[in-house]
């Protein structure tokens, strides 16, 4: 829950950011998941367009949104599908905001993933991407005195995705195709992914050491933001 909820600040920050207040945003969420973030996001008046590639999930969350008012279901509509599934169902452009929230360690061929979510982006629009900490996977196990399970990951091979969702592949990345990153934080530098507590002292320390070298850097999950340049 505090992940979530550190996700959606950052998110809320950069779209205060980068659009006029109360501008309708057209909305993609590229890997919906338990559709936390595009709820939010449909609550707050845009119109949201959700991939899930996962049936069960998705009925849950239709059963979900069949419990929300009438206007916020209006502007949310779901399809089956996930992130490496954006060409087949959308024009470039199509979007003014894209999430790829747990998308890019997931797909077998997360370039192109990712070049398909910054094609549907219009010119101007903000992509946000959420993915593991490749470079710090011993801190989790670290922190939490489990010495083998740190030292394992200390010492095992990069596996092939890795290499690309790192911070420096994934930057450079970003500028090839139009994208180029605009601002990155940490997410869960201190609690754990499955903390599952709002305390306020908590969210308050996770979000000043989110923003800030070096403990961004050693944060379990990295969320990345780039804007979509003119062609």
């Amino acid at each position: 829950m505090i992940r979530q909820e550190l996700v959606a600040r950052q998110l809320e920050e950069r779209i205060a950011a980068h659009f006029e207040v109360g501008r309708r945003l057209r909305v993609l969420d590229a890997g919906l998941g338990d559709g936390a973030q595009a709820l939010r996001l449909a609550r707050a008046g845009h119109a949201v367009t959700g991939l899930e590639s996962d049936p069960a999930r998705l009925t849950a969350l239709e059963a979900a949104l069949a419990q929300e008012p009438e206007g916020i279901r209006e502007r949310f509509r779901t399809l089956a599908g996930g992130g490496q599934d954006t060409g087949a169902h959308f024009l470039p452009g199509t979007f003014d905001v894209v999430l790829g929230h747990d998308v890019l360690d997931r797909t077998a061929d997360p370039d192109s993933t990712l070049a398909g979510l910054a094609r549907v982006l219009d010119t101007g629009g903000l992509l946000s991407l959420v993915l593991p900490n490749v470079t710090a996977r011993a801190m989790r196990p670290g922190i939490a005195g489990d010495w083998a399970g740190a030292r394992a990951a200390l010492v095992a091979e990069p596996a092939e995705g890795d290499r690309f969702l790192r911070l420096e592949s994934l930057t450079s990345f970003l500028a090839r195709i139009g994208v180029p990153m605009e601002r990155w934080y940490g997410v869960g530098v201190f609690a754990g992914d499955d903390e599952d507590t709002l305390d306020d002292d908590a969210l308050d320390v996770e979000e000043r050491a989110c923003r800030v070298d070096p403990y961004r850097g050693v944060a379990q999950s990295l969320h990345l933001f780039g804007v979509r340049g003119r062609g």
